[in-house]
């Protein structure tokens, strides 16, 4: 199953479609927009073997999600660090009026913003009254998910639990084509610390076996993808347990997916020289065509800026096609209800990769 993750990612440096952008972060894009891949969850569970993936984060994620929690706390109480820059940004204003934090930490990638977050993230896990006040995120994934607000005939506002009424739908009526949740609020996305990019997902289920298909609108291809296949296959597997099903297939719906080039005169390299990547990638054969890939890259490219240091994915991405997949692992999470799941309920068995590859996530 990883080898549709590496052909997607072959696909999106040689399309015809796919295009050099600017992106919202200031950084150069190579993207290609729509594609899909099915995973059959059957043959095992779609954990990217060709880097080593953080597994525990993935969890403690999707548990945050589904316990409709929007704050902080619990991820920085358990090292998990993908949602720091995005939490501290959100509430840097309220910091810096209260100051708390000096006026410098807005400056991106600055060694004041290195700090204040590492200082704020500390905070959070450590002072429950900070946490309260300083570590929300806004109504993101988790809020929508179990707590979508609602304002009724009467006026009155209630919160709409989608996850678990699509639950209660699936063993009520497996095969409806109604079961949807959606992350995507219109009134509620300026509020939010990042719009969605996981932003719907659809469930069905026939003979008693569950298809989950999600729709992403933006896939960080090299660091978000990997995770995002591993969370939702095991959100299927939790959906089908919760509804009385087996989990059968994970599909995976892409609008706009792509890889980060960095910035200055790294990401002038690329838009100056994308034709002549596309022609060696389509021209590889096996894997030491991408080893000599790597090898050229390393040769032509202008070094990084320090504050973005590990932002170009493309040499990344790169080395992971000079890798063979390995087998799968499973995931076998107890049977427990749903608001009652923690951490330690998810097992992972056998998994084995290839050493990590690291670069950061822009923010």
């Amino acid at each position: 199953m990883a080898q549709q993750y590496l052909e997607h990612s072959r696909r999106i440096l040689t399309d015809l479609r796919s295009k050099f952008k600017g992106g919202s972060k200031g950084m150069g894009l190579i993207s290609l927009f729509g594609h899909q891949n099915e995973y059959d969850l059957r043959e095992g569970f779609p954990l990217l073997t060709t880097k080593r993936m953080a597994s525990s984060a993935i969890f403690h994620e999707l548990l945050w999600f589904a316990r409709g929690d929007t704050n902080l706390r619990y991820l920085a109480q358990n090292g998990v660090k993908i949602w720091d820059g995005n939490a501290f940004d959100h509430n840097i204003p309220a910091l810096v009026a209260e100051g708390i934090m000096p006026e410098g930490v807005t400056e991106r990638y600055s060694d004041a913003w290195k700090e204040g977050i590492a200082e704020y993230v500390q905070r959070v896990a450590e002072d429950e009254e900070f946490a309260e006040r300083f570590g929300d995120l806004g109504p993101v994934y988790g809020s929508q998910w179990r707590k979508w607000k609602h304002t009724d005939e009467g006026g009155e506002t209630r919160e709409i639990d989608q996850l678990g009424n699509m639950i209660e739908g699936l063993r009520r009526k497996p095969t409806g084509k109604k079961h949807i949740v959606t992350a995507w609020n219109p009134g509620e996305v300026g509020s939010m610390a990042l719009p969605p990019c996981h932003v719907m997902f659809q469930a069905t289920a026939s003979d008693g076996e569950l298809e989950v298909q999600l729709y992403q609108r933006s896939c960080d291809q090299f660091l978000g993808v990997p995770f995002n296949i591993a969370s939702y296959a095991a959100l299927t597997q939790l959906i089908a347990q919760q509804a009385g099903l087996e989990a059968k297939t994970f599909i995976h719906s892409f609008g706009d997916a792509h890889f980060y080039t960095g910035d200055g005169e790294r990401r002038q390299w690329y838009e100056d020289n994308l034709g002549e990547l596309q022609a060696r990638v389509r021209a590889a054969q096996d894997l030491s065509d991408f080893e000599d890939i790597g090898a050229w890259l390393k040769d032509v490219l202008p070094a990084e800026r320090d504050e973005t240091k590990w932002q170009d994915h493309v040499p990344a991405i790169i080395r992971q096609l000079s890798r063979e997949p390995l087998p799968l692992s499973k995931l076998t999470i107890a049977d427990k209800p749903l608001d009652e799941l923690v951490f330690e309920d998810f097992k992972l068995e056998g998994y084995k990769s290839h050493k990590p590859i690291k670069r950061r996530m822009a923010v």
